[in-house]
Formats: C-alpha cells, sequence, structure tokens
C-alpha cells in the first residue's frame, strides 16, 4: 500500500512539474533568441531599478507612447535572455562589452543609450 501511495504521489508530482515545464517551454520557444530576428524593430532594454531607465519608462507612459509607436520593451536585469540579446545589440553598434548600459535603444541597427537621447528618439517617433 505504502509503495503504491510513493508511486502515485511520484506520477502526481512529475505530471505537476512536466506541466509547469511544458508552459515554461512553450514561452521559451516562442522568444526571439537572435537580434537579428528583429530586424526592423526597435528593443528598448531597461533595469527594473535603473533611474535612468525609470525617467524613460515615465515619459512613455506619461505620454502613451506604446500605443502610438510599436518597439519591444525588454528588461535585463532579472531576465538573461533579453541581456544576451543587449549584449548582441550593443556589440552590432560598436559598444564594447565593459561599456553596455542601459537604457539602450537599438532601432535600425542603431543604439542610443541614456534617458535624453531615448526621449527625443520618442518624442521624434510620436510627433510623426
Amino acid at each position: 500500500m505504502k509503495k503504491n501511495l510513493v508511486i502515485i504521489l511520484a506520477i502526481i508530482g512529475m505530471t505537476g512539474l512536466l506541466s509547469a515545464g511544458g508552459f515554461f517551454l512553450v514561452k521559451i520557444k516562442g522568444e526571439k533568441k537572435s537580434v537579428n530576428d528583429w530586424l526592423g524593430k526597435t528593443i528598448l532594454y531597461y533595469g527594473e531599478t535603473c533611474p535612468h531607465c525609470l525617467i524613460v519608462n515615465k515619459y512613455l507612459e506619461e505620454n502613451k507612447v506604446k500605443e502610438k509607436f510599436n518597439f519591444e520593451h525588454l528588461e535585463v536585469y532579472k531576465n538573461s535572455e533579453n541581456a544576451k540579446l543587449l549584449t548582441e545589440s550593443a556589440k552590432q553598434c560598436g559598444i564594447k562589452t565593459n561599456e553596455i548600459g542601459v537604457p539602450l535603444l537599438w532601432s535600425e541597427g542603431k543604439c542610443l543609450v541614456g534617458d535624453k537621447d531615448i526621449i527625443d528618439f520618442f518624442k521624434k517617433k510620436i510627433e510623426k
């Protein structure tokens, strides 16, 4: 009886893990792995606690930029896949690995770094 209970609990546990893992794997498979997959798109890389990123995010929210201009908004401090994309984007712009920082905007193969330049970029885009 104990053996059957252990087997049943093990099966239930494995089913739960596989189900959770299955959802996780679907999410990973849906993500883009290379910055080349984003050609023609604009990506704003930010860090959740970065003070300059907070300035940019505040501008984006107050001006409802997401509703007016399509871009990806990727957090890099807690998401290692996004951090890899940031590194790849920065390298394409000629930024050395030890000089990469956020906020960084990647658009049309070019990079903008810092809150002022990024806010100016979005101002021009939403004025069109």
